[in-house]
């Protein structure tokens, strides 16, 4: 072939188009057979982004988009792997209510909330005995066929959409899932697991613990739960002791554990409050291990009571603490000459507590609370992969820890409740490339935390000849993506407009990090903060969340600026470190710029 003629293109003509988009709608209308004719149904639009559910109160419809949905290259009736089997499927927001928010942010003069209004119970967001309840698998016996078992979960999955939306408004519900091949992964997960590791973020744990879930394992299924929070290292130990003490009290039947992956470093360079934009958790590779899976080896062995041989989970972690793995110990102990029999793939074998003497510990949980990153911090090397995008697990997947132990991990799913949008949004629920509208999510982190102060903005109406400060600033949502679009040099291509959009998921990225840390705290905490503060526990959460270098922690200087550590209404100073003189923030910000300290990519 003539040089001339390699690489061309195939000519691709319209009709050729017109047949493609034909043959993919069919695909679609394909995909979504064995829905329809029910009184709540989904039926695809023309790009098969989003999905409508019909049924509501005064046929009211509700949008339901997929997150991330990836071309099919297959024709209808050819059997293949579908890979959108597995997306995320959210409640769309019209576009009315998107503008109004939008019209929100550019108006509402931001206020800070006293720290008494983070207190959050958990009856105000799941409000249980409610029709906010988990969707249960049907009864079923292996005589089923899997087609005839597969229309009556539909049927049942889609009843119960129909009763939440006729029971609560449509704008009060928060993001929750609506792809039902991801409950049936949870369900997979429940029936083959003996311990439920329920994991959730230190940060906003009663966000991510269903008390729904909580009484489908414990008294339906007969099984033992164990809440991990995780992450404890973005929160002040006093705080960590509090939610624990609260899940406790509330929910006597689960062990509680502490737990976190990357742990953070303590350098003598984080002595400068100025450094908390800097401030990053460990990552694996660091030399570090994670801190937490000693307490959830007890929290097992105390379920299991002896009938499981879990030594060589505790002679790995022994090892791990004397002298750190190395790369010959992780391989001999997560390998496994002959596993079991009764795997995964054996989906016909009906549940048996403990088989072969293996403890199966599923793990499950909302997305971005860590479980994949927890599996990894309990082997010791990376055997799962992880990602910050919500629902990059699509399908649970096992690994064995030792040759008697087996984890679990499950894909991310949000359970229905009330939760304020914007709050999920901050916990990392919702995919931050698909949010159309990010701003009253800062607005909220704004009004909870001194995020001006701590970026240090000027605002965008102020001359900027004159002092900054120098007049009563009123700062809005819009304002505050501005200023940190135009501090960081964020423009729009063709116009050289500030990029707001471009700013405010900048900003919501940091919260994610823990870098602009909110912490929403349990009931009565802050008029009884002085006695978490001064409790025997707190000490020991204090060393927990220390390197594993054995050094006991200062707190740095991220807490400055963070609202764990706010003061109601701010005015009384943060404490800055221990045994040493306090500092207001002011005083802080003002004795290096956070802004040249961050790197071009952060």
């Amino acid at each position: 072939m003539p040089r001339s003629q390699q690489g061309r293109k195939k000519p691709f003509s319209a009709k050729q188009k017109k047949k493609q988009l034909r043959d993919k709608r069919e695909r679609k209308k394909d995909r979504n057979e064995g829905v329809k004719g029910q009184n709540l149904t989904y039926s695809d639009d023309d790009e098969g982004q989003e999905s409508e559910v019909t049924g509501v109160p005064g046929d009211e419809k509700v949008n339901v988009r997929r997150i991330n949905e990836q071309p099919v290259f297959k024709r209808p009736g050819e059997k293949g792997y579908d890979p959108n089997r597995y997306r995320l499927h959210f409640m769309k927001e019209s576009r009315a209510e998107i503008e109004r928010r939008k019209k929100i942010a550019r108006e509402k003069v931001i206020s800070q909330v006293s720290e008494a209004d983070l207190e959050v119970a958990i009856e105000d967001i799941y409000q249980p005995g409610s029709v906010l309840d988990m969707p249960k698998r049907p009864h079923w016996t292996y005589r089923e066929s899997k087609a005839h078992l597969e229309r009556k979960e539909e049927t049942y999955f889609l009843s119960y959409l129909e009763k939440i939306y006729h029971t609560y408004p449509v704008d009060t519900l928060s993001y929750f899932e609506h792809n039902l091949e991801t409950w049936r992964q949870l369900w997979r997960v429940l029936e083959i697991s003996d311990i439920i590791l329920l994991i959730t973020d230190i940060r906003h744990p009663v966000l991510h613990f269903s008390p729904a879930l909580y009484d489908y394992v414990t008294s339906e299924l007969g099984k033992s739960i164990v809440l991990v929070l995780n992450k404890i290292d973005l929160a002040p130990p006093a705080l960590v002791v509090a939610w624990r003490s609260y899940f406790k009290v509330k929910f006597p039947q689960v062990e509680v554990v502490c737990f976190t992956s990357f742990p953070k470093e303590h350098t003598e360079e984080e002595k400068d409050p100025g450094t908390v934009l800097q401030k990053k958790r460990r990552r694996p590779g660091s030399g570090m291990k994670a801190v937490g899976p000693q307490e959830l080896l007890e929290a097992c062995e105390k379920v299991c009571n002896g009938r499981v041989d879990l030594q060589s989970w505790g002679e790995k972690i022994a090892a791990a603490e004397a002298d750190g793995e190395t790369d010959d110990d992780k391989d001999r102990d997560t390998s496994v000459p002959n596993p079991p029999a009764e795997s995964e793939q054996d989906s016909s074998a009906p549940y048996m507590q403990f088989r072969d003497g293996v403890l199966t510990i599923g793990c499950v949980g909302h997305p971005n609370v860590g479980k994949s990153s927890l599996m990894n911090g309990l082997v010791g090397s990376k055997v799962v992969s992880t990602s910050r995008t919500p629902g990059h697990t699509k399908h649970f997947q096992t690994i064995f820890l030792t040759p008697t132990v087996r984890l679990c991990d499950s894909p991310g799913l949000i359970f229905p409740s009330l939760t304020d949008k914007q709050l999920q949004v901050l916990s990392g629920t919702y995919p931050l490339p698909q949010l159309q509208e990010p701003y009253t999510s800062v607005g909220y982190l704004g009004a909870r935390v001194p995020v001006v102060r701590l970026l240090n903005l000027r605002h965008p109406d102020n001359d900027p000849t004159q002092p900054q400060g120098a007049a009563q600033e009123q700062w809005c949502a819009w304002d505050i993506c501005d200023a940190w679009a135009a501090k960081r040099g964020f423009y729009t291509a063709k116009t050289a407009r500030t990029d707001v959009y471009r700013a405010a998921n900048s900003i919501l990225r940091m919260a994610l990090e823990g870098r602009i840390c909110l912490c929403m705290r349990p009931p009565g905490y802050t008029k009884h903060k002085r006695d978490w503060e001064s409790h025997p526990e707190t000490s020991v959460i204090a060393a927990l969340q220390d390197s594993s270098r054995g050094r006991v922690m200062e707190e740095d200087s991220g807490s400055d600026f963070s609202s764990s550590e706010e003061e109601e209404g701010g005015k009384e100073p943060t404490t800055g470190r221990r045994g040493q003189e306090e500092e207001s923030p002011e005083e802080a910000v003002a004795m290096s710029n956070p802004f040249d300290l961050l790197a071009d990519d952060d």
